[in-house]
């Protein structure tokens, strides 16, 4: 089924709810961690991937149950601009529950190996300019 325009709206308006705690939670805690250790992100990236693991386990647990409008606002929205690391863990998650594990493994090893990899050169190219 396509997406409708309220649930583009969802997705817009959860995604600035999720971006806006993640900036908040992340300064948050760095001022208290008081580490070189990104623990900000790493309480976010954790967090947010226990609860897309809870919403999704509940779903399938209680399938037609108000589920069209948590996907958007929530799963999509919420979470997406809390942490896309959330997305990472489910579909790696469910490689695994599928008995794929070498699939699971070579999307957790590629993403998180491609993601450090890209951050680089983007650091490198953002360095070169001007």
């Amino acid at each position: 089924m396509s997406p409708t325009w309220l649930d583009y709206l969802y997705v817009a308006l959860g995604s600035a709810a999720g971006g806006v705690l993640r900036h908040w939670l992340a300064a948050w805690i760095t001022v208290r961690a008081q580490s070189s250790l990104p623990w900000g992100i790493i309480v976010i990236n954790v967090s947010g991937s226990f609860v897309i693991g809870l919403l999704a386990g509940w779903q399938e647990a209680h399938p037609g149950r108000g589920w069209g409008t948590v996907h958007p606002l929530v799963v999509v929205g919420v979470l997406g601009g809390y942490t896309t690391f959330s997305t990472f863990s489910l579909q790696t998650l469910r490689l695994c529950q599928a008995g794929e594990w070498g699939g699971a493994l070579f999307n957790a090893a590629f993403s998180v190996l491609a993601g450090l990899g890209a951050a680089a050169l983007g650091w490198w190219a953002g360095r070169q300019m001007g």
